[in-house]
């Protein structure tokens, strides 16, 4: 599985962070542990400390707050994606069809209005 961010990918000033290339195995490893992590022991979790993420040029840091906020940044390097406890719920029932086989298909890991989306793709995604 790697990370990366594309800036202004559509001309509207419109960004991803994107985890792709990974394969269902991996998309189960990466549901756990989000529900383990956030969901069940309310913890942060840095991708940058995940053994089967390869960040490629940025890093992604999962915490909850108060309100859904979805991915910000300072410095479009280390980026935080900030949800509430039901965000995050929701975001881990977004990454179930990944969990059950493979497939080509992508998903957007919320719906907040945000200048920068969350893209889960097994393939390259939507910007290659």
């Amino acid at each position: 599985m790697e990370l990366d961010y594309i800036e202004n990918y559509n001309g509207l000033e419109e960004n991803i962070v994107r985890l792709y290339n990974f394969n269902k195995a991996e998309a189960i490893l990466f549901r756990d542990l989000l529900v383990d992590t956030i969901i069940i022991k309310k913890q942060k979790l840095d991708l940058a400390a995940v053994d089967f993420i390869i960040p490629r040029n940025c890093n992604l840091i999962f915490g909850l707050f108060r309100s859904d906020e979805g991915i910000l940044t300072k410095d479009n390097e280390t980026f935080f994606c900030i949800l509430t406890l039901e965000g995050f719920k929701k975001m881990a029932k977004l990454l179930e069809p990944f969990c059950k086989k493979e497939t080509r298909g992508y998903q957007y890991l919320y719906e907040i209005d945000n200048p920068t989306d969350l893209l889960f793709s097994p393939s390259a995604g939507l910007v290659d």
